[in-house]
Parts: C-alpha cells; structure tokens; sequence
C-alpha cells in the first residue's frame, strides 16, 4: 500500500526491474535503470481506448503500445493500481 501521502515512489513493492530477461527493455527508453517490468504485460491494455497510455490504432484495430511507457515508469504504480481496481 502507499504510504500516508499515498506516494509509492520510492516503496520496493512498486518496483521490479528484470535486466536479466531476453527481452529487457521492451520498449525503447534512455534509462534502463529506471525501467520498471512489474507490469510486463500492461493491466491497462483491456481498457482500450481509455487506458491513459500513448498507443496506436492498427488499421485492423488491435492496439500498438510499443512507444508507451505508463507501465514501465516506477512513478506510475498508484496510477495503475487505481484504474485497475
């Protein structure tokens, strides 16, 4: 749970970086060591449209979340966890 502020910045549960997986980073980003894989497939995906990431739509509608970040950012934990719930 986050803390009495509600931050969850800087708590360990928040927060996994898997730098030994074949596939770390998934995304392009210019600071690995910031790169959270607690979410390696993004809870929000089945949102849709209203998830908050930056995706594309392919022309046969399946979404492309290849330059989105929400997941991979330690500082969006509570966003998350507060969508999800």
């Amino acid at each position: 749970m986050p803390d009495k502020n509600g931050d969850s910045k800087n708590k360990h549960y928040a927060y996994f970086s898997n730098t030994a997986c074949e596939y770390f980073p998934c995304h392009k980003t210019d600071d690995k060591s910031n790169f959270n894989c607690l979410f390696c497939f993004c809870p929000l995906y089945s949102l849709g449209e209203k998830c908050g990431g930056n995706f594309a739509l392919l022309p046969d509608g399946r979404k492309d979340c290849s330059s989105c970040m929400l997941p991979h950012r330690r500082e969006n934990y509570k966003l998350i966890i507060k969508n999800i719930r």
